[in-house]
């Protein structure tokens, strides 16, 4: 059994670098709308509501964060997409897990439209975190170990 970690460093820890690209609501919000399919600016702006000053700064930052990419548009240069790039598409069992959050201990209800497999039209699974072999896991199932116990485990 692992040792308890008594301070977690923030230098090895991958939840603050996540909190400065993503740790506000507007960026949660035009995340999910690129996750829609909203590519512009207007689209977004019309569709959240937000403030044009704001989008432009969230946007901005979701584009230095890596999580978009700004692109001109096939059919009018002078016009800007921003699509999702690996990095921000690597995003998506964390903002789905968090809508299901808000869904179980915020609204009660299932969000609409209800998030569906493409290839059946079922909807997917609660996000869980399961262990190396498949099997779901919960928070007492769990314990931090440092990474110098796991290497010094593996050369044995």
């Amino acid at each position: 059994m692992g040792k308890l970690i008594e301070r977690l460093d923030d230098d090895e820890c991958g939840l603050p670098c996540a909190l400065e690209a993503m740790g506000e609501r507007w960026s949660f919000m035009i995340l999910r709308a690129a996750f829609n399919g909203l590519k512009h600016f207007e689209e977004m702006q019309s569709s959240l509501g937000i403030a044009r000053n704001i989008l432009a700064n969230r946007l901005g930052r979701l584009v230095e964060s890596e999580i978009l990419e700004r692109t001109p548009c096939p059919d009018d240069r002078r016009k800007i997409e921003y699509r999702l790039t690996e990095k921000g598409e690597a995003l998506l069992p964390a903002m789905i897990a968090l809508r299901q959050w808000g869904e179980r201990f915020g609204t009660g209800i299932p969000s609409n439209p209800v998030l569906c497999d493409a290839r059946d039209h079922l909807p997917v699974r609660s996000i869980s975190v399961l262990s190396h072999d498949g099997r779901p896991l919960d928070w007492h199932d769990l314990q931090w170990v440092d990474q110098s116990e796991l290497i010094a485990e593996a050369a044995e």
